[in-house]
């Protein structure tokens, strides 16, 4: 029988780093803890490309670069997995498998449904000495789901609450939520807001040369540009019925252009302060619409519970919500997504579903991602 070890491997949409992390299950999957983690930046000039894939979904490239990038983001995914082992001590021997997410570049679920991660899985077993288990979105599509969002599915395994109701939301480049519904017996449900930390990080690099706005300062020295926030918020994304998902290659700075043709001539920290607004004002919009009235539990992960000016925006804009990071519940924020990755990857090894229809749009539950053996 498989071992009660898995570590997870994620890079979001912010493309910052490969977050690392070492998780136990019982014999049920059910999680017993994180034993530990690691961080791994991406080298600059390698992010930077990758970047630039991602937010050029239409844009050339030779299949010798893409062949490329595949292979340096999986050598990258590799190495960050055994820091991993060795900072903990851990034997190849001990860990189950490994589950890679992987970089995604392209995310189209209403097109050609199809969605790409790249970070070749084979190399990872290789170089790691453990099954690697990837891919893990495309089952999920070619049962006609978004393949997005994943992580509710392990929300609802690690934070659901038998007595009440509460809201998870997870802000990466993208936000998403997950409600889980306690005691009213319905399915968890979910989907993805819109911009969480994307545009934010991307107007920051333009204008200041920085990867992200540290604790929100640079956008709390700005002020709303009304006119600005309602033309974002008329994109049709928002108003759209779930299941729904999107990603960069919608929410980017060519995008913010074509919506206000005037940014141009716009104070920059007043964009900033504004582009926050929109990531608040989209999060609060989805969560009125989708949770039962009376949930007053908001449980936030993912690198925008860092951000203080983020927090205390969501605290205010719900008012009748507590508003925490997952913490709170007994789980690091930073490290709710790479958890996630590895609790998939134990489902799979043991040919469990992965996926919450209720959620993804899917016709039925799917065990997701394909095995690499060593």
């Amino acid at each position: 029988m498989p071992g009660t070890l898995c570590i997870g491997l994620m890079s979001g949409t912010s493309i910052d780093a490969i977050d690392a992390v070492l998780c136990e299950f019982d014999e049920e999957g059910r999680p017993r803890g994180v034993l530990g983690t690691h961080s791994a930046p991406y080298p600059d000039a390698l992010r930077l490309e990758l970047l630039d894939l991602q937010r050029r979904p239409d844009g050339a490239i030779t299949l010798r670069d893409f062949a490329r990038l595949d292979g340096a983001v999986g050598d990258r995914f590799a190495l960050a997995a055994n820091a991993l082992l060795r900072k903990l001590q851990v034997t190849p021997e001990r860990i189950c498998a490994i589950g890679s997410h992987g970089q995604t570049v392209f995310h189209d679920p209403n097109g050609i449904s199809t969605s790409l991660q790249i970070g070749d899985p084979n190399r990872i077993a290789a170089q790691t000495g453990i099954l690697t288990v990837s891919d893990f979105r495309r089952a999920d599509m070619a049962r006609g789901g978004q393949g997005a969002p994943l992580v509710p599915a392990f929300h609802h395994a690690v934070f659901a609450a038998s007595e009440h109701a509460r809201v998870v939301l997870n802000i990466g480049g993208i936000a998403n939520l997950t409600i889980l519904p306690g005691l009213h017996g319905e399915a968890a449900s979910g989907f993805d807001t819109g911009p969480g930390n994307a545009l934010l990080d991307e107007w920051i690099q333009r204008c200041k040369g920085e990867a992200y706005d540290r604790d929100g300062q640079w956008a709390a020295s700005g002020q709303v540009l009304a006119p600005l926030l309602s033309a974002c918020l008329t994109d049709p994304y928002f108003a759209a019925a779930a299941p729904k998902s999107t990603g960069r290659d919608h929410f980017n700075l060519d995008w913010l252009f074509a919506r206000f043709p005037g940014l141009a001539a716009c104070a920059a920290h007043d964009v900033q302060r504004t582009l926050l607004e929109l990531s608040i004002e989209s999060i609060g919009r989805a969560i009125e619409l989708i949770a039962r009235p009376g949930t007053i539990e908001l449980f936030v992960c993912g690198g925008g519970a860092r951000n203080a000016r983020m927090m205390a925006g969501l605290a205010t804009r719900l008012p009748r919500m507590q508003v925490r990071t997952t913490e709170h519940l007994g789980v690091d924020p930073a490290w709710v997504e790479a958890s996630a990755f590895a609790w998939l990857a134990w489902q799979t090894v043991h040919g469990r579903p992965g996926n919450l229809p209720a959620v993804t749009g899917a016709s039925r539950a799917a065990v997701l991602g394909g095995l690499y053996k060593v």
